[in-house]
């Protein structure tokens, strides 16, 4: 099945059979149309907007050991106090399900109930030792931190070439993540100056936005491009980040399937799922 035939099966099955209005854009050229289309959009799609680890950057699975590192060590040092024995972090079951995609304190309060643990919250300004929420979510940031600045970061090559059509489209471009190491992490990637708006955690804590699953940094993003909702694509790896598209009723939703979850991808809100942005193109 094409991309646009999986697309619009997808928004029938939601009651759904017209596309997205676009509200007051203007019609593109029929080049432009052939551009979106053999990038996998409608012609009434007119901003990208991307999710970064896992999507553009192979950091997720750099945040994944970050996490397991804290939380492993975490859980050891309590185990010892306790005198129970608890569970490990798993890098692919608990990241997928308790943290990927979320605001870090939202993950490290996600997970700790999983393990039936609650510890004060603390402040954004804890030293990353305090048994705090705030103190582990750092200590997982300065772990993310060291991971990156030793072994640098590594940008997928599907998704530079998606970047570069989707410039060509003349589509407009943003960057959404959870991370407030985005700028760190676009210029370890050379992906600088490829974005026309940026929505990462500084920003959703300065507007406060709520993270994942919740459709706020999207729709933000989208409003910064002078975009509807009905006229962007979402591209998400997180199943929190899919579900994020469906709740902001963006017009179409695109998982990235890098772990082997495209029916949880599906099952959370992704229109299409693909293992690569470059299986989107299609020879015009």
């Amino acid at each position: 099945m094409l991309i646009s035939e999986e697309y619009r099966a997808s928004k029938e099955e939601r009651g759904s059979s017209s596309p997205p209005s676009l509200g007051g854009v203007a019609g593109s050229t029929i080049t432009l149309e052939m551009d979106r289309g053999s990038l996998g959009l409608l012609p009434t799609i007119a901003a990208c907007l991307f999710d970064l680890d896992g999507v553009l950057t192979k950091t997720a699975r750099v945040h994944a050991a970050a996490w397991k590192a804290m939380f492993d060590a975490f859980l050891k040092q309590r185990s010892g106090k306790a005198g129970e024995l608890l569970r490990p972090f798993d890098e692919v079951a608990d990241y997928d399900e308790y943290v990927d995609g979320k605001p870090r304190e939202d993950g490290v309060r996600s997970f700790l109930a999983s393990r039936h643990i609650t510890l004060p919250e603390g402040e954004e300004g804890d030293a990353p030792e305090a048994e705090t929420v705030h103190g582990l979510g750092n200590r997982k940031d300065q772990l993310f931190l060291h991971l990156i600045r030793t072994k640098g970061v590594e940008a997928y090559q599907g998704s530079i070439q998606y970047l570069r059509a989707a410039r060509d489209a003349q589509l407009r471009l943003a960057v959404v993540t959870s991370s407030k190491n985005c700028s760190e992490v676009l210029r370890a990637a050379r992906l600088e100056g490829m974005f026309d708006a940026q929505v990462d955690g500084n920003v959703a804590l300065a507007k406060r936005l709520a993270g994942k699953p919740a459709p706020d940094t999207y729709l933000e993003a989208a409003r910064m491009l002078d975009a509807t909702a009905a006229g962007a694509a979402v591209y998400e790896d997180a199943l929190a980040g899919v579900a994020a598209g469906r709740a902001g009723r963006f017009g179409l939703v695109v998982g990235v399937d890098r772990v082997g979850q495209a029916a949880a991808l599906r099952e959370h809100g992704a229109d299409v799922v693909v293992k690569d942005l470059a299986d989107l193109i299609k020879p015009n």
